[in-house]
């Protein structure tokens, strides 16, 4: 990792516009998440400078006294059009015991659901909100996996106002579509064909979702399962083994324009599971674990801003491509020093900065 920029002073510009007290543990702690690439209480105390065993009961303490979801809150970005929703499940494999781990995924292993909310920022991600949920949770809070989707979507309303919403395939069900019109969202989301969805037109005949290589349909107007009137979207680029379909409120063109996006910042979660190793959150109760997740990503957007600045501040412009800006940051040699330093981290500052700015503070 690039010790000399990754450093207290550097770090602590950025926390101190995210914590309005605690701001030098703050700061120690994204250091020490960005130094161990990792969510994990132990190894981030051990990659802290002085004794482990009091970097461990200081994260601890920390995180009693701070609630560093709500701090995530001022990285919602009012200036991008539209919000990303990203569905991760972790594993839990030994964690028969806690109390928010239940069985995801077809195998049914023991683990949860990390639905993560973002903004869009150059082809890459700033989360700012996070939803976790299981089976266990579920059960327990007589809840479903449709009612915690929607207790993100119900706390992004009043935020989101004209801001489209854009969500991958495991949102593609009616009830998700049919809150989103009552409600009056703006929502961009792919859809499922595989079971071949009921969709009419405006006469009640059945339209089918079919598509040859290299071309587009756009339909205006449909009703999909015959009650909910929506446009759907389809395109199929040549190379790809499939076509992408989306469905939406907006028109159509606008929406697959919109998705599009949305997919190639698809990397940026790669980069946040991988550099950061996320997957490897293990505390024991779930108040704890989110508020740990939203150290990490806060620290994730920190290392992005700054990574970001010094790919194209460093890399020759056909090199840029090879790498993210986090992994710039946290895998790559990079020896940058004085004016050079400074003005990386003035500029990532910059961003950050004007993006709290224009937060609304109040948002919970």
């Amino acid at each position: 990792m690039n010790e000399q920029i990754i450093n207290i002073d550097n770090i602590k510009q950025f926390t101190d516009q995210c914590f309005d007290r605690d701001n030098d543990k703050a700061a120690r702690i994204v250091k020490g998440i960005l130094s161990a690439k990792s969510p994990r209480i132990s190894d981030i105390s051990n990659a802290i400078d002085g004794n482990p065993d009091a970097n461990y009961k200081m994260i601890q303490r920390f995180l009693d006294n701070n609630d560093p979801r709500e701090n995530l809150h001022r990285l919602f970005n009012e200036d991008e059009e539209f919000v990303i929703g990203d569905p991760t499940e972790i594993e839990r494999l030994q964690a028969k015991k806690t109390e928010y781990v239940g069985k995801v995924g077809k195998d049914k292993k023991l683990g949860f659901w990390m639905l993560t909310l973002a903004s869009p920022y150059k082809g890459r991600a700033i989360p700012f909100n996070l939803v976790t949920y299981s089976s266990k949770t579920i059960n327990d809070e007589l809840s479903s996996r449709n009612l915690e989707h929607m207790k993100a979507i119900s706390e992004l309303k009043e935020l989101l106002k004209d801001k489209v919403l854009v969500l991958d395939r495991e949102f593609s069900y009616e009830c998700l579509f049919e809150n989103m019109l009552i409600e009056g969202i703006e929502f961009v989301i792919r859809l499922k064909v595989g079971n071949n969805p009921t969709i009419l037109n405006e006469n009640g005949d059945r339209i089918s979702p079919t598509i040859n290589p290299g071309d587009e349909v756009n339909m205006i107007g449909v009703y999909y399962k015959g009650k909910l009137e929506v446009n759907i979207a389809g395109r199929w680029d040549k190379g790809f083994s499939e076509p992408i379909w989306v469905i939406s409120n907006l028109p159509p063109k606008k929406a697959m324009e919109i998705y599009r996006l949305r997919m190639k910042i698809e990397e940026s979660f790669k980069d946040m599971k991988s550099l950061l190793n996320i997957e490897k959150i293990m505390n024991q109760k779930r108040e704890n674990m989110e508020k740990m997740v939203s150290m990490v990503l806060l620290s994730y957007s920190i290392g992005l801003l700054i990574g970001e600045t010094i790919r194209e501040t460093v890399y020759p412009e056909k090199k840029r491509k090879l790498y993210s800006g986090l992994h710039i940051l946290l895998k790559r040699k990079v020896s940058i020093f004085g004016k050079t330093l400074r003005a990386v981290i003035n500029s990532a500052f910059l961003v950050f900065s004007n993006i709290i700015l224009r937060n609304v503070r109040t948002y919970v």
